[in-house]
């Protein structure tokens, strides 16, 4: 016969070892008692998978829900970049050539020839028996959005700009002719048209469109003021002014 002492002590150690079984899933306990079962292995199993597998789930989010990994993530990266690079190369090399052509455009011989030739390349849209002059500037950065029409004339450094904060349109229609010095200026989402047959006096500035076979400018220019001493090198401005007279009646 066992101790009483002895019999607590191998009670307690059975119990501890069942209490061990049954966490490692050996065992499953019930309101009638201890009852070793198969399908606690099973999900016993499925638990301890399920656990070791919760680290991996936390560093790779499921398709579509997270951010992409480092792995895919870096060449796609690197194929934008590199994309892109290549997207202001080409856009630094077409400026470069377009300054370069603007050049021998504005200088270069040729009003009917070589400079409307030189044109198209750059990209204005240019037609038949066009008339370009010396020095004359049409748009360095946006020049395809310069359209001259059959016969239209520019005169001697007549200024061209289609775009002030944005790209606009400008149109010099048919037989139209555009005098020496004028500037046209058109603004970004606008389109300019200078109607067919209309003359751009010299020096004029236009901003908006013109109505076909339009004689558009400013007056001529007038006296303002006698000069009672001469504008040199030794005149300060304030001197100059004022020295100025009015013009008698």
């Amino acid at each position: 016969m066992f101790h009483p002492m002895e019999k607590d002590l191998a009670q307690s150690e059975a119990k501890r070892l069942l209490l061990d079984k049954c966490l490692r899933g050996e065992f499953a306990l019930s309101e009638s008692g201890l009852r070793e079962t198969e399908e606690v292995r099973p999900q016993a199993a499925s638990y301890r998978q399920s656990k070791a597998a919760e680290p991996q789930l936390a560093q790779e989010p499921e398709a579509g829900t997270g951010p992409p990994t480092n792995i895919s993530a870096k060449p796609q990266h690197t194929m934008i970049k590199s994309t892109s690079n290549r997207k202001s190369h080409r856009s630094l090399v077409r400026q470069v050539l377009n300054r370069i052509l603007h050049l021998f455009c504005r200088f270069g011989p040729g009003g009917e020839t070589l400079r409307p030739f030189l044109h198209r390349i750059r990209g204005v849209k240019i037609g038949k028996n066009v008339w370009i002059g010396d020095d004359v500037y049409l748009d360095n950065e946006f020049p395809e959005c310069i359209k001259l029409e059959d016969g239209a004339m520019i005169e001697l450094r007549a200024t061209i700009l289609a775009h002030t904060h944005g790209a606009g349109r400008v149109v010099i229609g048919k037989n139209a002719v555009v005098g020496a010095g004028a500037v046209v200026v058109t603004s970004g989402n606008r389109t300019l048209v200078i109607g067919e047959g209309s003359v751009i006096m010299a020096s004029s500035l236009v901003t908006g469109s013109i109505a076909p076979y339009t004689l558009y400018g400013s007056d001529a220019s007038k006296p303002l003021a006698r000069i009672t001493k001469p504008f040199t090198a030794s005149t300060t401005y304030e001197e100059f002014m004022t020295s100025l007279r009015p013009l008698p009646h």
